[in-house]
């Protein structure tokens, strides 16, 4: 393993982390952090129900809390760790706040613009570029959202199940 991939671990470990906290708020299970010239200046987990956002994804979240603890909104030279890929409008804001390197670990099929759905941040329209690496830690940030996802189908389930009986008696 390369010195970068160690890096890339490392910092990609916290995002897990963030978004484990994400997962016990009952919000989906993603994760980020900022990181400039090796230091953590911005974290966030997802919390748009939590907060009654819609913008309040993890990677705003982490990017602002970045451009707060940095006094700038302009994070050049900055690397964001996510745990999944980001959707259009957290892509869109990694071009605004000039992200210099995007990590990410798994793939969103659905609603994923890095590569999935598909590809905005290589559009020829954009005034920045980011760079991509893709696949960090990709198992445990899929077994994240499963288990995430799993819990939550159980928990339908058992309500599902509350109701029908509470019809019967």
């Amino acid at each position: 393993m390369t010195e970068q991939e160690q890096i890339d671990q490392s910092f990609m470990a916290q995002a897990l982390a963030q978004g484990q906290l994400a997962f016990a708020a009952g919000e989906v299970p993603v994760g980020a952090v900022v990181v400039i010239n090796g230091e953590v200046v911005g974290r966030g987990y997802n919390r748009p129900i939590t907060q009654i956002d819609p913008s309040a994804h993890a990677e705003i979240v982490a990017l602002r809390d970045a451009a707060k603890s940095i006094g700038n909104y302009r994070l050049s030279g900055a690397t964001l760790y996510v745990t999944v890929e980001p959707c259009a409008m957290c892509a869109g804001c990694l071009v605004h706040s000039r992200i210099e390197r995007l990590v990410y670990a798994t793939t969103e099929p659905k609603s994923g613009v890095v590569e999935s759905a598909m590809q905005f941040l290589g559009s020829d329209f954009l005034n920045h570029k980011v760079a991509i690496c893709a696949g960090v830690m990709a198992e445990e940030a899929s077994e994240l959202m499963s288990s995430f996802f799993k819990m939550r189908r159980e928990n339908k389930k058992k309500l599902k199940q509350r109701g029908n009986n509470a019809d019967v008696g």
